[in-house]
């Protein structure tokens, strides 16, 4: 394994997982709103 972190920055494989994990749940969202699965328009009053 200390082989692998010899060839890729630690510090730069963290950053590019969590904005890559970000992007996908933003992506997962708008993909969500935009069909029959939108919560915003459930006609279910917020409490």
């Amino acid at each position: 394994m200390h082989k692998i972190w010899k060839i890729i920055d630690p510090r730069r494989a963290i950053i590019t997982i969590f904005a890559s994990q970000f992007l996908l749940g933003l992506l997962i969202h708008f993909i969500l709103l935009g069909t029959d699965l939108n919560w915003l328009n459930d006609g279910i009053p917020p409490l």
